[in-house]
């Protein structure tokens, strides 16, 4: 199913007058850029851009993660989620920057002779082949679409050693609908595209969800527990992958999903017998301890690998204060 979207260009809009953003950029056809925001992505674009330094840190936790996973008796994989600046650069319309600085293709080069080069899961090369073909981003959104999600959730598989679902898509339910994005809420009035369903049939159920989650859904804002939520999903198919996967991730790892926003959790969760979700870009050490998984998947957007995660993370007191934060 292909994504329509409502935007016009923004000299050919009538009615009230589209306010802009300093943060975004509309590229062609309605196409929306995080280029601001507070990790400044398209400085990071730039030259000299992503600091030199945090890609030397970045190479060593990277290095690190790898060698306790051994020690602890599992497997690390890491994936970064890329901007769409590195993705679809030709609809750009002329914004002066270079795609192939993007900091997730530097961090790869400055894995070429380390240990957790092989443990490294490039995005960026199969999105660039599929671009043309399909739309992987929400053009209102900085996130992908649910081809985008389908695309990573089958690298993540294949790096992994298994096969992916291919039914999935033919699962969903659900019709497209009007959605503006993170970034066309951005504009006044917010910018809106079709989206297609993202919700699937499955049989994986959450039977765990920490207080962070369960508080803000019982105000019906389950979709705000960020930074510190933590679920687990149980899969009793017998299609299901035996095995247990521990994903730290940031939105792109959304636990909780909607009728077109959709989200790398209910795939995994779909594909393993549990699956066990952590808001964080940083790991939980003591967590992979106590539960023995035999994967450890560690997602970050592009933009985030700015702010290098802390060591010593402990996911029930980050959801303590994250709770302790929102009811304030």
């Amino acid at each position: 199913m292909t994504e329509g979207i409502s935007i016009a260009p923004v000299s050919a809009v009538s009615g009230p007058k589209r306010l802009g953003h300093s943060d975004v950029h509309v590229g062609r056809d309605g196409w929306l850029f995080l280029t601001g925001g507070s990790n400044a992505v398209l400085d990071q674009y730039a030259d000299p851009g992503f600091p030199r330094a945090k890609l030397w840190r970045w190479r060593r936790i990277l290095e690190t993660r790898v060698r306790r996973c051994v020690e602890l008796g599992t497997r690390y994989a890491h994936v970064v989620a890329p901007e769409k600046l590195a993705i679809y650069p030709q609809t750009c319309n002329g914004l002066p920057f270079d795609p192939d600085r993007a900091p997730v293709l530097r961090m790869e080069r400055w894995l070429r002779f380390s240990s957790a080069r092989r443990h490294w899961i490039d995005l960026v090369r199969p999105f660039r082949a599929r671009a043309a073909e399909i739309p992987l981003y929400r053009r209102t959104d900085s996130h992908w679409s649910f081809s985008g999600y389908l695309l990573a959730y089958g690298e993540i598989c294949r790096h992994l050693g298994l096969r992916p679902r291919e039914d999935i898509a033919r699962r969903r339910i659900g019709s497209a609908g009007a959605y503006a994005g993170d970034l066309g809420l951005k504009f006044d009035p917010a910018r809106t595209e079709m989206a297609e369903p993202c919700l699937f049939d499955s049989a994986a159920r959450r039977i765990y969800a920490n207080s962070l989650v369960t508080t803000l859904e019982s105000q019906g804002r389950g979709r705000d527990a960020h930074i510190g939520a933590h679920v687990i999903f149980r899969n009793d198919s017998p299609q299901a992958d035996p095995r247990r996967l521990v994903l730290f991730a940031d939105s792109y790892g959304h636990h909780t999903v909607t009728p077109h926003t959709a989200s790398l959790t209910p795939m995994l969760a779909d594909t393993f017998r549990e699956v066990h979700v952590l808001w964080s870009t940083s790991i939980d050490w003591g967590y992979v301890a106590r539960t023995k998984p035999d994967f450890v998947v560690a997602e970050i957007a592009e933009r985030f690998m700015i702010d290098v995660p802390q060591t010593g993370f402990n996911i029930e007191k980050l959801a303590d204060l994250a709770l302790a934060r929102k009811s304030g």
